[in-house]
């Protein structure tokens, strides 16, 4: 199975979590935004194991990239109060350091131009989304801790007549009685 069978939130969610195991987190993570666009530091307590899964994944689809291309990527929109928001650029330092131990670990080597994911890296990037597959298939929830999930559940329709109506709760039918009234 591949890499783009499972949709990419859980697979660098279960990326993350393998990440965990063999990258050593800097010690400026606790104190940094991702981004001068960022009012807040991250929420999360591994946010930065999930960034570094994140450009793990975006290294394997689109080839070499430098740190220039990955700011970009994860920059976003300033508010500047009163005045229109502009692009700001991701923050560079948090970027190289998720490449650096990448590299350290194996996952990623340097290319003519930036850096590509190792053939170790593609293995770890398969064996994630084998494993997210499985969990998704248990029905486990894989997003993050500071993520909230809203399940949408529509009411099955009704045949009526021979068109196909929704059901509708007591309270919206006496409505559209009264309106038809």
């Amino acid at each position: 199975m591949g890499i783009y069978d499972v949709h990419a939130t859980p697979l660098i969610e279960v990326t993350a979590k393998k990440l965990q195991k063999e990258l050593k987190q800097p010690e400026f993570v606790a104190f940094v935004k991702t981004g001068s666009h960022r009012e807040r530091a991250p929420q999360r307590e591994d946010w930065w194991y999930v960034r570094a899964a994140s450009i793990l994944y975006r290294l394997y689809k689109e080839g070499p990239l430098g740190v220039e291309s990955l700011r970009t990527y994860y920059g976003g929109r300033k508010r500047r109060g009163v005045k229109p928001a502009k692009f700001r650029k991701a923050s560079g330092k948090v970027i190289r350091s998720c490449l650096q131990e990448l590299e350290k670990a194996g996952y990623v080597e340097k290319a003519e131009k930036g850096r590509k994911i190792s053939p170790k890296g593609i293995s770890l990037l398969s064996r994630a989304a084998n494993e997210a597959k499985e969990l998704l298939a248990k029905g486990e929830h894989l997003w993050g801790e500071g993520k909230q999930t809203k399940k949408i559940i529509k009411k099955p329709k009704e045949e009526k007549g021979g068109e196909a109506v929704e059901q509708q709760s007591e309270g919206k039918q006496q409505r559209a009685a009264k309106k038809r009234a």
